[in-house]
């Protein structure tokens, strides 16, 4: 399949300003039940597709790649690119995901990254490597930058334990007064010193918390500021576990699925790690207009 497909490299596209509200979501990682379901709370919320805004890695895990691209482009939705959109499109011989050497999650990878490989075609390929590495819009006077993991690496871990500092540089090279990322696989909101970095979370996973739930998060104007939530969605988990199973990965994507548990904590800071199996809870912040603005 090498050699089918052009990758035209970095590419930025501006929506403009946006009257919101704004849907929000990560990483559906192959798991079309729950991409399914949060299709249809986008429409059950009525925000149309021009403002549900997926962060990246639509294909992973889970076992259904194919489809899950197909609800994806089907539904019009907006959407950057991830590591493995990046590869698929390169035809990488990894998922870019940025494991590390033979660890637990990097030989997890090999095979539903092989899955992914023989799943994804050419022309969804070349349609992922035509997707933005970013995506800017202003909403009620502030500019925010929607990327995958960093704004210096699109395979950038950035958790909620990440020191501040580095976030705040990430943000200021993002020209932007925020930052929504993905990549992580956690919910979270932070603002520094008026700044913001959000992630609304994957919903091709649980968040490792012992529950079946998957996030999004909702973005709109209030007032003179910006209103954030973080929400629960739940959806057949059982269906994509079974499915897991029954394409023969790895069982322990599986019972994450079910449990809520992730199979490898390879990836996670010690904070996060001590997080393991603690239930999320729905979360809201308030972005107040008197917080500093820097983008123009």
């Amino acid at each position: 399949m090498a050699g089918l497909l052009t990758f035209p490299g970095d590419r930025e596209m501006d929506l403009g300003e946006v009257d919101g509200p704004l849907l929000l979501f990560g990483g559906p990682y192959g798991n079309l039940q729950a991409t399914e379901a949060m299709l249809a709370e986008a429409g059950r919320l009525g925000i149309p597709p021009e403002r549900t805004i997926c962060t990246g890695d639509l294909v992973a895990y889970c076992a259904e790649p194919r489809a899950t691209v197909a609800a994806v482009r089907r539904a019009g939705i907006q959407a950057v690119m991830g590591n493995c959109e990046e590869s698929l499109a390169r035809d990488a011989g990894d998922c870019g995901c940025g494991f590390a050497e033979d660890s637990a999650c990097d030989r997890l990878a090999q095979q539903w990254y092989g899955h992914a490989l023989g799943e994804i075609g050419a022309d969804d390929r070349r349609w992922m490597g035509q997707l933005p590495r970013r995506l800017r819009f202003r909403l009620n006077g502030r500019g925010l930058l929607v990327i995958h993991g960093g704004v210096s690496s699109i395979n950038r871990f950035v958790f909620p334990s990440t020191p501040a500092a580095e976030k705040l540089a990430e943000i200021i090279a993002a020209r932007a007064d925020g930052v929504i990322g993905g990549h992580s696989g956690l919910p979270f909101s932070q603002l520094i010193d008026g700044y913001l970095w959000h992630n609304a979370g994957a919903i091709g996973l649980p968040a490792n918390d012992g529950t079946a739930r998957v996030w999004f998060s909702l973005l709109w104007p209030d007032g003179d500021g910006i209103r954030i939530e973080h929400r629960p969605l739940s959806y057949d988990h059982q269906t994509a576990a079974d499915r897991i199973r029954r394409a023969g990965l790895a069982e322990g994507y599986a019972r994450a699925v079910e449990v809520g548990l992730w199979p490898s904590l390879d990836i996670l800071p010690a904070a996060e790690r001590a997080a393991t199996g603690q239930a999320i809870e729905p979360q809201g912040l308030n972005w107040p207009t008197t917080a500093r603005a820097v983008s123009r």
